[in-house]
């Protein structure tokens, strides 16, 4: 069970591994995972560095990761797996804070680089078998510890989640397909059972397209004709946007991709939100357009 306490004089946390850290000074000084760190942004926690994933070598953070994380603010590491204990050390942080996906190891940064360190970690599950809710409360719970007023954008994701529940009930019937581009030659398709948000939007009513049977727990890799047959007639896409996707703009020659967009709406998808409730606010709000252009479009 995550939990998290402010003090005056200091914080303390127990995280999704049931691992507790805690320390002398609240707010503390953080390096974190892009995606952790844009969440902690939002409650008004500021990082002073930040790192990708094992897709995010190189010099800056993937664009579509940060968020309202101010780029020239933070300092970039580069992947997890190009921090070096001496770097982190020099930036004297209290605390790592990471995801994981399988409730045991940190996903991005290797433990035992933290514990080179002297650094304790502090981890999120972020997995498929959590609800959202779960996981931006647990988010929520460690921007409080760490000194955060973490209620302000409660309201504001209610709001979204309400207008997206109403709009599916009446006139947004399209389906929902979220996918990630390999390529000109392959495409991977989400299963919405596996992914948090995606789960949470078939509970308030939105209807996403089944990928089919096949190999793959999250995600099922076939070609753009497979793709076609299994979810073709999609009125939404959601495209990952991220800097490991293929961008649409190498399908322009795929003629399954032209096929299923053709009609669409295509909305550009970050699977790895800051699990925030202002950014799931803004992926709500957006959804329920696209629902709501398609809906018009087909009129």
């Amino acid at each position: 069970m995550t939990n998290g306490s402010a003090r005056q004089a200091g914080w303390e946390f127990t995280d999704d591994r049931g691992s507790t850290s805690s320390g002398p000074d609240a707010p503390p000084r953080v390096v974190a995972y892009v995606r952790a760190g844009a969440a902690l942004w939002e409650y008004g926690v500021r990082p002073v560095a930040v790192y990708g994933s094992g897709h995010d070598s190189g010099a800056d953070a993937d664009p579509a990761k940060l968020g309202g994380l101010d780029p020239r603010q933070v300092a970039y590491l580069g992947g997890g797996a190009d921090v070096a204990p001496d770097a982190l050390r020099e930036l004297r942080p209290d605390v790592v804070v990471d995801v994981t996906y399988d409730g045991k190891a940190p996903y991005a940064l290797a433990e035992s680089v933290a514990e080179a360190a002297g650094v304790p970690v502090v981890a999120l599950g972020v997995g498929g078998d959590a609800s959202l809710r779960t996981i931006l409360g647990h988010f929520a719970d460690l921007a409080t510890a760490f000194g955060a007023e973490a209620g302000a954008a409660g309201g504001e994701l209610a709001l979204a989640e309400e207008e997206l529940r109403a709009l599916a009930v009446g006139e947004g019937t399209a389906r929902v397909v979220a996918l990630s581009p390999g390529g000109p030659e392959q495409v991977h398709l989400a299963r919405p059972d596996t992914w948090p948000e995606l789960r949470h939007l078939a509970d308030l009513g939105v209807r996403m397209a089944d990928p089919g049977r096949g190999p793959g727990v999250n995600w099922r890799t076939v070609d753009w004709d497979q793709a076609l047959a299994a979810v073709g007639g999609a009125g939404v896409v959601l495209a990952d946007t991220r800097a490991n996707a293929a961008p649409l703009s190498a399908l322009a020659d795929v003629p399954a991709w032209q096929r299923l967009s053709l009609t669409a709406q295509v909305l550009p998808w970050n699977p790895e939100l800051p699990p925030a409730p202002g950014a799931y606010a803004t992926f709500l709000r957006a959804v329920a357009d696209a629902l709501r252009a398609q809906a018009r479009a087909s009129r």
